[in-house]
């Protein structure tokens, strides 16, 4: 089951980002190289800002995106506008989509704002089947997926004990979150692992023991959803900072 995962603990957010871009740039060019185009899903949160923050500033590894074939996805949406401050895609749009060479034909956002999140979901589903030109049944093959985790192991908006974790047969699926009194828009398991590689960001103390569990304690993954989260034929990488890997007995600490 874990044969190409890699775990690396590294010693805070900015050395995650870093070798993050790193591992962007390098996806990119292997895709570019296979079929003249990248296809990338990008995570919400924290922990990805400071990695678009570095693609957009850094001139060296902003060079290096082949930004002209590269066709951006999200792996999730909260229930509002692209406008709002919750928006996964205004923070992705303003620390790296608004700032680097892509048309918006290149950007493939999840519709928040429709009061329907079924009908959200559904749209992108569509635009997914579309772009990939899949056939029923058959899932697309993101070339590098970002994920994060959060502290009780939820990852996307896959949270423990929803409805979205069966969601089997579909690419992506509205969930609602009991817990955030919310809706939420996201891929399903399955379209995550059907990724060429999935790259975890966990940062944060807070994280230490459900890591601690997702990495190395029983597959359960309805309490830990982002066990799910394996590739069925790709590679698998987690980026963790020293206090979220405190409680691991295994990974490369850097």
């Amino acid at each position: 089951m874990h044969r190409e995962r890699e775990i690396r603990i590294l010693a805070d957010a900015a050395s995650i980002a870093k070798r993050a871009a790193e591992e962007f740039v390098e996806a990119a060019a292997a895709a570019v190289r296979q079929r003249n185009a990248f296809r990338v899903v990008l995570a919400g949160g924290s922990t990805p800002k400071a990695l678009y923050e570095l693609l957009a500033s850094d001139p060296a590894l902003r060079e290096q995106v082949p930004w002209g074939k590269t066709q951006v996805f999200f792996g999730d949406e909260r229930h509002v506008g692209p406008s709002h401050p919750d928006s996964n895609f205004r923070m992705a749009s303003e620390m790296m989509l608004s700032k680097v060479p892509l048309h918006a034909n290149q950007v493939t956002r999840i519709k928040g704002e429709y009061p329907d999140a079924e009908r959200a979901a559904h749209e992108y589903e569509e635009a997914l089947v579309k772009y990939f030109k899949l056939k029923a049944g058959e899932l697309p093959r993101f070339d590098l997926l970002l994920a994060g985790m959060g502290n009780e192991g939820h990852t996307l908006s896959l949270f423990p004990g929803t409805k979205a974790l069966h969601a089997d047969g579909r690419i992506a699926v509205h969930n609602w979150v009991g817990k955030l009194f919310t809706e939420r828009i996201t891929l399903t398991a399955p379209a995550a692992c059907a990724a060429s590689e999935i790259l975890f960001m966990v940062t944060g103390g807070d994280k230490a023991l459900a890591l601690k569990g997702v990495l190395e304690g029983p597959y359960e993954p309805e309490q830990l959803p982002a066990q799910l989260l394996q590739p069925k034929d790709g590679k698998l990488v987690w980026l963790v900072d020293t206090a979220a890997g405190s409680m691991l007995s295994k990974g490369i600490r850097e």
